[in-house]
């Protein structure tokens, strides 16, 4: 029997908090007044055509000053009124996409105030719905089904994944996806099973498959050693497993939510949600005490994108360019949290609402999780041994606050924390896991590679691909105040001539040094940093 480390946190149970209604201005839309929105745009003149899908409801953020207005207070004003509630939606019909904003101060009488039609690039997000339908239509179709039966595969047994196309330049005239196909049969990690060789291509608005290619077939990689799943692949840890640990609180949580601002320590902030971008932070302030007054930090920040490129050029690869958040929606992969595991037996959860293909609300419950952290880290130290026959040691350990949100996007899962510390800082925090996404190939053994093959054979017949996760973040930063500036730090080696002294005094032997020039960025491009991407060599294979 597997023995397995336990942490405990004496806390008196599990929180989830909901917000009985609307009480700030960045609170995300609640389900009345989703369902407002959707009585709005149906019933709406502006969009006849039918069917009318939602892809995208969220609230449509008031502009910044009312919202400082409201949370900070005008000149001269004792209000703190909340701005009209808006929503924006995107929905396609009619083989368009249209943009609307609709007025939902008050849900009951819900108004559409601004309608277009996007003539521009690009497409909606794909919505779960679509993806269910296009997968349901692999098995239908009679080229597909003979590929699986010349391969020895049962049509029963395979799973298929909609990736989006990706773009390559010029303007596409339909809203397709692409099926990639694998084989789940005796294990649940059907991405390390892939079927290689057959690409569909799906029209999205007609639902019907407009494209197919048996280009080449390769053995589908075994079953034996994918599981994952606890009981059905043995011991998570080889060997000992660490002691048990207590942390206690014997006072309860620290933290306090109301509605959706959080109140930790000496910070405040609001906890919203954008089914594009997942967790919003905004409003974040701290409290100074010498000063008597909150200091701004944080205007407004969220995840904007994970862009993951694959570096495979074959036909069924070179697409793979995926955008998570601008083509899947992060905060839809956003699945319930399981308390004690993805978060600590001390957190807290704030539930959300989706909206589904018709423009209903679908609450999800324990979607982030809010948590005080001690791992026994260092906030602040020194020891002063200067002073004769006296040793002075001053140690404040760190304690932080955690809310965290899971995004399990296809085969991966990102842990996404904002992190919030005493001292004045946020730091956030990316960590990635889950299953590689991997390619059959006839290979058995590197050995037999002797070209480039794009990737890593982790296993017979199986290889993981090259690729990159890069995660970008919107943050609109408010340090003390709206006047803010980016600055960029950079550092120049210098070397001095002898005989002429760049610095006041007589020469000295040192002849190289290093300073910093200090540049202040006047528009975005003047903020770029060139990145050297050179990867640092390896030292063992």
């Amino acid at each position: 029997m597997a023995h397995h480390a336990m942490l405990l946190i004496v806390v008196l149970g599990v929180l989830s908090i909901t917000t009985p209604g609307t009480t700030h201005p960045l609170d995300p839309l609640s389900a009345a007044e989703i369902t407002a929105v959707r009585t709005a745009v149906l019933a709406s003149p502006l969009v006849p055509a039918r069917p009318l899908h939602f892809h995208y409801v969220g609230l449509d953020e008031p502009d910044k000053p009312d919202v400082l207005a409201y949370a900070y207070g005008a000149a001269g004003s004792s209000s703190h009124a909340l701005p009209p509630r808006r929503a924006f939606v995107i929905a396609r019909a009619g083989g368009q996409s249209h943009e609307l904003r609709v007025d939902v101060t008050n849900a009951s009488s819900p108004s559409v105030l601004s309608h277009a039609v996007h003539r521009g690039a690009g497409f909606p997000t794909i919505t779960l719905e679509e993806q269910f339908a296009a997968q349901a239509l692999a098995p239908a179709y009679p080229p597909f089904a003979e590929s699986m039966r010349t391969r020895g595969l049962l049509v029963e047994d395979v799973i298929c994944s909609v990736l989006p196309v990706g773009w390559f330049g010029g303007a596409g005239a339909r809203r397709v996806a692409k099926l990639q196909c694998f084989v789940a049969g005796a294990t649940a990690n059907y991405y390390a099973r892939p079927i290689e060789g057959v690409t569909m291509v799906v029209d999205l608005d007609r639902l019907a498959i407009v494209g197919f290619r048996d280009r080449v077939a390769y053995p589908v990689p075994k079953a034996e050693g994918t599981e994952y799943r606890a009981g059905k692949a043995g011991p998570a840890l080889a060997g000992p497993a660490p002691a048990p640990g207590v942390v206690v609180q014997p006072e309860g949580r620290g933290f306090d939510i109301d509605g959706h601002v959080v109140r930790w320590a000496n910070w405040e902030f609001h906890v919203g949600y954008d089914v594009r971008a997942g967790a919003v932070i905004s409003l974040a302030s701290v409290h100074d005490e010498d000063a008597g007054l909150r200091r701004r930090v944080l205007y407004r920040g969220f995840v904007s994108e994970i862009f993951v490129p694959y570096m495979d050029l074959s036909e069924e690869w070179y697409y793979r360019t995926f955008l998570d958040a601008g083509e899947f929606d992060l905060g839809l992969w956003a699945y319930p949290l399981q308390p004690g595991a993805d978060c600590p037996a001390n957190a807290a959860y704030l539930d959300s609402y989706n909206v589904d293909q018709d423009g209903n609300p679908v609450k999800v419950r324990n979607m982030m999780c809010v948590f005080e952290r001690y791992a026994g880290d260092v906030a602040w130290r020194h020891t002063e041994s200067g002073f004769p026959s006296q040793l002075i040691t001053e140690v404040r350990s760190d304690v932080s606050l955690v809310v965290r949100m899971v995004v399990s996007a296809g085969n991966y899962d990102y842990i996404l924390d904002w992190e919030f510390k005493t001292s004045g800082s946020i730091k956030f925090v990316v960590s990635l896991t889950g299953i590689l996404e991997m390619k059959a190939t006839s290979y058995t053994h590197a050995d037999e590679i002797t070209v480039d093959a794009h990737g890593t054979l982790v296993s017979e017949n199986t290889l993981a691909i090259y690729h990159d996760h890069y995660v970008t973040y919107y943050l609109d930063l408010d340090i003390d105040g709206t006047n803010n500036s980016f600055v960029k730090n950079i550092i120049i080696t210098t070397r001095r001539n002898t005989g002429n002294p760049t610095t006041g005094g007589a020469d000295t032997p040192r002849r190289s040094y290093w300073t910093v020039r200090r540049e202040v960025a006047e528009t975005e491009a003047d903020g770029k940093v060139d990145v050297d991407a050179v990867p640092a060599p390896t030292c063992c294979s």
